[in-house]
């Protein structure tokens, strides 16, 4: 071993700051799967890109690194074709680290270890450049609370269990709202488990796959034990592993759903022996379950039953052999506390992948850090109302809370104060984005005159129209089918370029309150039923101009922006300044944005439009 900074006498007092590393490797037989950064308990993983000989990372924040501390850098590698695995730790003696960073003007260190080069970048000060700001009085832009929770957890990490060609790739796909599977291109077993997939097309996922249980197999398990083990050890949220989904394709009856490693493996789970991780049983292909028994189906079960009571006898049949040749079994293995859902995902089953993203979500919720929770609803893309849900989380952890005395705006136009509002709502729905359309000034200008034409608007009564969702659903299948001929461009009834309402050049003070608090609760409960509205039309896709002024205009026509508009001016109409100042306010935000989500028999009549074509066009 040879470090290539000499050892200095000078040491430094106070803790160092690891704020990236990259490792180099040039052993042409070798193949380095997986890193992982060990600072005592601390453990950091480190990605490695398929095809590259080299690894690296940025920690934010930065790791620390105490003397006294253990320090090593653990690294899983292949050779003979993958045919042996070998690990390996390197370790740093701290007080070298200590040394280099007193002597070195750039500020890293570096070790050489059997022709693999590590570059350790070091800093002394983990000052940030906001405490820097306050101390010298300097004035700060607006956070957006999302940049937090992402800086903590960027990402749900799940790791899904299933064999070859049961549909793990389709439910991938289908649950995050990727075209592309991202783990196609590799053949059973090329890949650890270690490696992490994120695909380009949303990046608020990082998966982690296994190839299940064969019979014989047990090396297999050991692997996700100690996979599962190593993620549970790791102290931060983003590292840690936040579910799994365990898959198996419904058998025919008679069919044998579990192996012996599936079983030992529910098993551990069951005893506590993998921890709280939540583990999720995903029986696949259920629409293949209900065809095969709608074929099977004698007369006499159906004879004098219209199409709707057919459909409840095969679901009634397909439940009892689910019973026999799934739940009995799993239940045998799993205990209670390990729950099953069966899916499908073609087009008239959507709304099991709803069931399955629910029910994680609450188990995350449950065992896991409260930023993996709010994680799992921004990264999923089939299920609207946790988008709403997840907002409002991220909105009651900041400026959420007083919207009519924060002392955060205090002096700022309401074009700033907005603009933290709205990333917050735009990230947490996650859409695929690449050009940050939702982002743009024209989007955003849109929005406000919007909230400006809907309050001057004609006022309707929200207790006359309950039927919102299917009203909203109304609106858009028939703007839709318009959309059917030509692809003349969307025109949207209020100013998309430069000009902007007056009040948006308003300076936020306490004592003008009442016009910035309903303008804020607008604004917030506008733009989140618009992109709502984006969801229901977009599916998935990528974003275009043309789609964002549908939807726009979508929700302008519908009854809903008028009712919603309504209740925000009723409520506000009653108030008194303190009481603008109190939590209520914020149950009135939460109440609105819930009563006008739209669940899932609204969505299953949507889907019943005409699919139209969105193609990119200007804002105006």
């Amino acid at each position: 071993m040879v470090d290539s900074l000499h050892a200095s006498e000078s040491t430094v007092s106070y803790p160092l700051h690891i704020s990236g590393i990259t490792v180099n490797f040039n052993k042409p037989k070798t193949n380095i799967e997986s890193a992982e950064v060990r600072i005592g308990k601390l453990h950091s993983p480190i990605a490695l890109e398929a095809g590259n000989r080299s690894l690296q990372r940025r920690f934010s924040p930065p790791m620390v690194l105490s003397q006294g501390d253990t320090f090593s850098l653990h690294i899983q590698s292949t050779k003979w074709l993958g045919m042996k695995t070998k690990h390996r730790d390197i370790t740093f003696n701290p007080d070298d680290v200590f040394r280099a960073y007193s002597a070195s003007e750039r500020r890293e260190y570096t070790k050489i270890h059997e022709k693999i080069n590590i570059v350790i970048d070091l800093s002394g000060s983990t000052t940030t450049e906001a405490e820097q700001s306050i101390s010298s009085g300097q004035s700060l832009e607006l956070r957006p609370t999302t940049s937090e929770l992402f800086r903590k957890c960027p990402r749900f990490r799940i790791l899904v269990i299933g064999k070859t060609g049961v549909g793990k790739s389709s439910v991938i796909n289908h649950a995050f709202g990727v075209e592309n599977t991202i783990t196609s291109h590799y053949k059973p077993g090329e890949v650890s488990i270690d490696h992490e997939f994120i695909s380009p097309e949303n990046d608020k996922f990082v998966l982690h796959d296994s190839k299940g249980f064969e019979p014989g197999d047990e090396d297999n398990l050991k692997i996700v034990e100690g996979f599962i083990d190593r993620r549970r050890n790791m102290l931060t949220p983003e590292h840690q592993l936040h579910a799994i989904w365990l898959c198996f394709e419904i058998p025919r009856a008679g069919g044998r759903l579990l192996e012996t490693g599936t079983e030992d493996f529910l098993k551990l789970k069951s005893s506590g022996k993998l921890g709280n991780v939540p583990v999720v049983v995903v029986l696949t292909k259920y629409d293949m379950l209900i065809g095969r028994i709608e074929r099977n189906l004698d007369e006499t079960s159906a004879n004098g039953l219209n199409d709707k009571a057919i459909k409840e006898v095969v679901k009634n049949k397909a439940e009892a052999e689910l019973q026999n040749t799934c739940i009995g079994p799993l239940k045998q293995f799993a205990g209670p506390d390990i729950p099953y859902v069966t899916i499908s995902t073609e087009a008239d089953y959507k709304q099991t992948l709803v069931h399955l993203i629910e029910i994680t979500e609450s188990r995350v919720g449950r065992y896991c850090a409260p930023e993996a929770a709010v994680m799992t609803s921004i990264a999923q893309r089939v299920h609207p109302g946790l988008k709403i849900k997840a907002s409002i989380e991220v909105g009651k952890k900041r400026y959420w809370k007083a919207l009519g005395s924060c002392p955060m705006f205090k002096n700022r136009s309401m074009w700033d104060c907005l603009r933290v509002l709205h990333i917050d709502i735009v990230d947490v729905w996650n859409f695929r984005d690449p050009h940050k359309y939702l982002h743009s000034q024209e989007f955003r200008t849109m929005m406000m005159n919007m909230v400006d034409k809907i309050e001057v608007g004609p006022a309707t009564n929200p207790t006359k129209t309950m039927a919102f969702g299917l009203s909203m659903v109304g609106t858009i299948a028939a703007i839709v089918s318009a959309l059917a001929g030509p692809a003349a461009p969307i025109v949207v009834p209020i100013a998309v370029g430069a000009v902007l309402a007056v009040w948006a050049y308003d300076v936020y003070q306490i004592s003008y309150a009442p016009l910035f608090f309903r303008r804020f609760m607008a604004y917030i409960i506008h733009l989140t039923l618009v992109l709502q509205t984006l969801y229901l039309i977009s599916e998935s896709q990528e974003l275009t101009r043309r789609a964002i002024k549908l939807a726009v205009n979508c929700y302008i026509e519908s009854p809903m922006s008028g009712e919603a508009n309504t209740r925000i001016q009723d409520y506000d109409d009653q108030l008194t300044i303190v009481d603008r100042m109190d939590s209520d306010a914020l149950d009135k935000i939460v109440e609105v944005m819930q009563f006008y989500s739209i669940d899932e028999a609204q969505m299953s009549k949507l889907r019943e439009k005409p699919h139209v074509d969105l193609p990119d066009e200007p804002w105006s």
